[in-house]
């Protein structure tokens, strides 16, 4: 607040105005857990140079993604982004207005969104896309609402298989919105039974493909059940790459699918920004939440493009708005449209292909390990595995030898004692043999 230029008269003005006491008062609703109950331990001052080499230093605690062999997803992952990738997002043609309100200014941005969502529709197997979301938990979150407005219910039953994250963020929007949520227990062996909990108050069931665990599933059996109560198949999509070999949500029955399209033109980023990705049929369009791009001619019969479907309620009468997401993650879109584009549907599939191999030897190779035992059957790039021993401890282990070997379950759900001794492992493109060598030779003396 010392930086602010207001007095001491000017917030109590401001605080009796809207009736809070303090400016902590504000932050009431920020659990206390979160909220620091001291400032910091950083210099109170300090210059430029200072403040760099500090950083610096800090910075180079941390290991690095290229730097040694990664085995990290569950959400995020290592894939290649070809350089004009990071080349092409910066001509001229796509720095249009960011706002696309306008058209005649705005045809680059806006034929990449209609080509973008092209793109997404045909991953996904279905009808309609919109023009992307914050990222792939918060599409989930707006596809549980878009199906309650479409099935006039407000109960969603979400598969134990559904990413924590996606779980966490899906909980957040409906507990603030009055809406009820039956959310089954996470379960490595892929034994749930998620038709048992649907029933004729269930306005959609949410599961994700491939699972948090790596398991595929069919899903046509779900989307049968949930269309038998008039419930509606959202499927979740974590690692957008597996698209290019496993049979489409749409395909299996999907009503409306939410992805993560970060694993296709945009690189780690420390967590973000990313891109989601919202698809679904076609008669369900005017519930989709934020923007769609269409085509169109112009005065002079020209092809030109503008944004449709887009109400100005959702811009200005919040009560009348199908979401509170008025905006796109336009660059990230523009990336993963362009590595789309680069790769074709034959390159996809061979990058798929490719995913998948080196995942099915890593697990071969870790399952040879004494006191590991391979818990997924079927997966893509992605598996998990139980290991003798505390897995947070294994994988602190691993990367004290220069080995960043996947993600603890007990890290994203902390609260299973039952799940401590899981790694979720992943395997992409960039995994070398070299690297799945020296993975297996490292688990295999940690263990030792």
């Amino acid at each position: 607040m010392r930086y602010l230029p207001h007095t001491d008269a000017d917030r109590r003005a401001m605080f009796a105005k809207i009736g809070v006491a303090s400016i902590d008062d504000l932050f009431a609703v920020v659990p206390a857990a979160a909220r620091l109950g001291a400032p910091p331990s950083l210099p109170l001052r300090a210059g430029e140079l200072e403040v760099e080499r500090e950083l610096s230093r800090m910075a180079a605690r941390n290991v690095a993604a290229a730097s040694v062999p990664f085995f990290i997803g569950c959400g995020a992952y290592r894939h290649h982004v070809p350089a004009t990738v990071d080349h092409l997002i910066q001509r001229s043609e796509f720095l249009t207005s960011y706002t696309p309100y306008q058209p005649e200014i705005s045809q680059g941005t806006l034929q990449v969104l209609f080509e973008f969502q092209t793109q997404v529709a045909m991953l996904t197997g279905m009808q309609v896309a919109n023009a992307s979301m914050y990222d792939g938990s918060t599409a989930a979150a707006e596809a549980v609402l878009m199906a309650h407005r479409i099935t006039r219910r407000n109960k969603a039953v979400v598969s134990g298989g559904v990413h924590p994250h996606y779980r966490d963020v899906i909980e957040t929007l409906s507990r603030h919105g009055g809406h009820r949520l039956a959310c089954l227990a996470a379960d490595a062996k892929g034994a749930e039974d998620v038709t048992a909990a649907i029933d004729g108050e269930t306005s959609c069931v949410v599961v994700q493909n491939p699972g948090f665990f790596g398991d595929i599933r069919d899903l046509s059996p779900i989307a049968a059940a949930a269309h038998a109560k008039g419930a509606l198949l959202i499927v979740v999509v974590s690692e957008a790459v597996s698209l290019g070999l496993i049979i489409s949500p749409g395909e299996m029955g999907a009503d409306i699918v939410a992805a993560e399209g970060q694993s296709i033109g945009n690189g780690l980023n420390f967590g973000g920004p990313y891109v989601g990705l919202l698809a679904a049929r076609e008669k369900f369009v005017r519930q989709m939440p934020g923007r769609l791009a269409g085509q169109t001619v112009d005065a002079d019969g020209k092809r030109g493009f503008v944004l449709t479907l887009s109400t100005r309620e959702q811009h200005i009468r919040r009560e009348k708005a199908t979401s509170n997401i008025c905006t796109n993650a336009g660059l990230c879109a523009l990336a993963f449209s362009i590595h789309m584009t680069l790769l074709g549907e034959a390159g996809l599939r061979q990058l798929a292909a490719i995913n998948h191999a080196n995942a099915c030897d890593l697990a071969d190779r870790l399952a040879n390990v004494r006191g590991v035992t391979l818990l997924t059957a079927r997966f893509f790039n992605e598996f998990t595995l139980r290991v003798d021993g505390d897995a947070a401890a294994i994988i602190d282990r691993l990367a004290a030898r220069g080995i960043l070997g996947g993600v603890p379950v007990s890290r994203l759900l902390p609260g299973r004692k039952d799940l401590a001794d899981l790694i979720v492992v992943a395997a992409t493109e960039m995994s070398s043999e070299q690297d799945r060598a020296a993975y297996a030779r490292a688990l295999g003396e940690v263990l030792a």
